[in-house]
């Protein structure tokens, strides 16, 4: 009887651990090049129920160590749903990644993980906010992902405005867009319904808690101006390394020692100049090589050299570089060093071959974060725009995801 009462004590402290935000966890130094994607080269994971999914990285310890994944159902703020394992998935999660090989005559070796979900021992059963997360043999959480599950029971239509705010009619793109449920009953759709509205596929920037403004028929009609904004950016910079011996229009010079080392040009500050518009992949990154025909085991790494003047505008504040490639996180492998010799903050990246958006941002001294201090905000600036629609009956245990739709800023509007 004892143990029975410590036992239900025990489950009775379970929802206080769980209900914690389930944040993405960066990888340490030894795991580089997460690649993480569904059907389209977007790396972030936006699937329809039943499509695939695949997860890729590197280990630059090359021993072949043993890692393994778990997945985690949330519902809409991120906290694990209440859902039982056997609720969302068919099979068992918590298994070896058994798909990895060495690198093939590269300077820096390392072994190149791939995993697929769905798999024959695991699939996903419900649509939803999800987590996987990856562990090494000690059952150390060495990083996580989020992605999500949808099912296409509505229809989104977006669009993207200036802003009518004058302070930001210049700076600041505005999303709009129409739900339009018909074939699906929703009772109460500011009570059941619920968005969340991505620039870039990034999350810590994700608008949510938006309610309809209003109903027409059967279309919940988000017509803000500023509950829906963003700031635009600017366009990212970028450099190219597919070809180790060859400098690009973003690489100054290539020097080789234990690896190749990609020096680029230093940057600029682009906040007081024109707007430009520049082709970019909205912070993601390609991994490519002219070197090799498996571009997972024959690419190389090399270190890339990044530099921005000094200016009063920063002052003891810390500057990074961040992209997808770091999955935008802010660490002290890609904080910059101000460098007395050459008047310049500078950061050394060891990165796999190929294509990189990147940027610049700036941390203040009170923790602030300021993204585009260095770039500037330009409502011109082509953003994308990813618009999740939630959907929780009375009585449901967990928030679905029931549609999704996407507008890009480049036909922007008054």
């Amino acid at each position: 009887m004892r143990f029975a009462y410590i036992l239900f004590l025990t489950c009775l402290v379970i929802p206080s651990v769980s209900g914690q935000v389930m944040e993405e966890v960066n990888p340490p130094e030894n795991i580089k090049s997460v690649i993480f994607k569904g059907p389209t080269e977007d790396q972030f994971p936006v699937i329809q129920l039943g499509e695939s999914m695949t997860l890729e990285f590197d280990d630059l310890l090359a021993n072949e160590q043993d890692y393994y994944y778990k997945i985690v159902h949330c519902d809409y703020d991120w906290t694990p749903s209440q859902l039982l394992k056997s609720q969302y998935l068919s099979g068992a999660d918590n298994q070896r990644i058994i798909d990895y090989e060495n690198s093939y005559t590269t300077l820096q070796p390392y072994s190149n993980y791939r995993l697929s979900i769905p798999n024959e021992n695991v699939r996903l059963t419900v649509s939803g906010n999800f987590v996987l997360e990856i562990y090494n043999s000690y059952g150390d959480l060495q990083f996580s992902r989020r992605f999500v599950v949808y099912r296409n029971a509505v229809s989104v239509a977006g669009t993207v405005k200036r802003s009518r705010d004058f302070n930001f009619i210049n700076t600041k793109q505005v999303v709009q867009f129409n739900i339009n449920t018909a074939g699906f009953n929703v009772v109460n759709p500011k009570k059941e319904v619920k968005v969340a509205i991505i620039q870039n596929h990034q999350w810590s920037t994700a608008l949510y808690n938006i309610k309809p403004q209003f109903t027409i028929g059967t279309e919940l009609v988000y017509k803000y101006n500023e509950e829906t904004s963003f700031f635009g950016g600017n366009e990212y910079l970028n450099f190219d390394t597919k070809d180790l011996r060859s400098p690009t229009f973003a690489i100054s010079r290539i020097e080789m020692s234990d690896v190749y080392h990609h020096y680029l040009f230093t940057n600029e500050y682009r906040f007081d100049q024109e707007y430009t518009y520049f082709p970019d992949i909205n912070g993601d990154f390609v991994v490519r090589t002219l070197q090799g025909e498996d571009v997972s085991r024959e690419a190389e790494y090399s270190k890339v050299h990044f530099s921005l003047p000094y200016t009063d505008l920063i002052g003891l504040d810390d500057v990074y570089v961040i992209g997808k490639f770091n999955n935008y996180g802010l660490t002290d492998e890609n904080k910059m060093i101000f460098n007395e010799e050459t008047g310049k903050f500078e950061a050394t990246l060891l990165m796999k071959q190929g294509f990189y958006n990147y940027k610049y941002v700036i941390q203040r001294e009170d923790g602030t974060i300021e993204p585009n201090v260095v770039s500037g905000n330009f409502h011109f600036t082509e953003n994308n725009y990813l618009i999740l629609v939630y959907y929780r009956d009375f009585g449901d245990m967990y928030d679905s995801i029931i549609g999704i739709g996407s507008t890009n800023s480049q036909n922007i509007s008054n």
